[in-house]
C-alpha cells in the first residue's frame, strides 16, 4: 500500500462531530465527485466510521486507503485514493 499520508490531498472533508452514518454518506459522495487518482483526506472523530466502515467501503471498492489515529488530537485522519 502507497504511503498516501505523505502526497498532498486533492480534498480535504471534515466530518468531526458527525456520526454515523453521516462520515461515510458525506466521504460517499465527495469521492463521486472526484477525478481518478485523486486523494481525499478526511478528519473523522467516530470511532464507527473511522475504524470500520469507511475502510469496509475503501475495501469493497478497491479503493487504497490510509487510517492514521492522532491520539493526542482524538480523531483519524483517513486518506482514500480513488482509483
Amino acid at each position: 500500500m502507497a504511503d498516501l499520508k505523505s502526497l498532498t490531498p486533492t480534498e480535504t472533508l471534515d466530518v468531526l462531530g458527525r456520526v454515523c452514518p453521516y462520515p461515510l454518506v458525506l466521504t460517499k459522495k465527495a469521492i463521486e465527485k472526484m477525478g481518478s487518482g485523486s486523494l481525499l483526506k478526511i478528519l473523522c472523530d467516530a470511532p464507527a466510521s473511522a475504524e470500520d466502515s469507511i475502510p469496509r467501503y475503501c475495501e469493497k471498492h478497491g479503493y487504497p486507503f490510509e487510517v492514521v489515529k492522532l491520539e493526542d488530537k482524538g480523531y483519524w485522519e483517513i486518506f482514500i485514493q480513488k482509483p
